[in-house]
């Protein structure tokens, strides 16, 4: 009978951490973390044909910062409930934004695998882009990613006003902000 409890024990503490996303703690760097209310540091880093792409480029609009990687099997199923809310809201009338974006950061290390995963996953946004350091990434550094699937929603001022918005929770958040789809 104890053993079993023993178990059941486990099982309890454990369950926490074992439906949570992608992670490894051996490769951070420092963490600088992001909390709600602040303003959403900027990125800057290039998209898999090198070309350089900013969040503050899209200052004016609310915008989902989408910390993923095509390695990551969480990240990958979540990755149609993103594609559904970006279908659903890239045309909404915002209160006091000009539209809706996703700029997803890749913590990918292979540009292949990357680009391949955008284009299984359909991720037909502009937005995708990767300092191809894996969990080295300064990005995810500054803004206290510690495991993948991982996201920010900013409002058109720069600041983060939702964090770890899946499914039901994003739209929840996004219908808050706009006037009519």
């Amino acid at each position: 009978m104890t053993s079993k409890y023993s178990i059941l024990f486990f099982l309890l503490l454990a369950a926490p951490f074992l439906f949570q996303g992608t992670t490894d703690d051996t490769e951070f760097p420092p963490l600088q973390g992001i909390s709600v209310g602040m303003k959403a540091p900027d990125i800057a880093l290039e998209n898999p044909s090198g070309k350089v792409m900013k969040l503050s480029s899209l200052r004016g609009k609310v915008v989902l910062i989408d910390f993923w990687a095509s390695w990551c099997g969480p990240c990958r199923r979540e990755n149609p409930n993103i594609v559904r809310a970006y279908q659903k809201y890239q045309k909404a009338k915002f209160k006091d934004a000009k539209g809706f974006e996703v700029f997803s950061v890749s913590l990918d290390n292979n540009v292949k695998a990357w680009e391949q995963a955008i284009d299984k996953d359909d991720l037909d946004w502009k937005y995708h882009v990767s300092d191809l350091k894996k969990w080295r990434s300064e990005p995810a550094a500054t803004y206290g990613v510690r495991s993948i699937p991982s996201n920010f929603l900013i409002d058109q001022d720069g600041v983060i006003i939702g964090k770890n918005l899946r499914g039901i929770a994003l739209d929840q958040a996004l219908d808050g902000l706009i006037t009519s789809l």
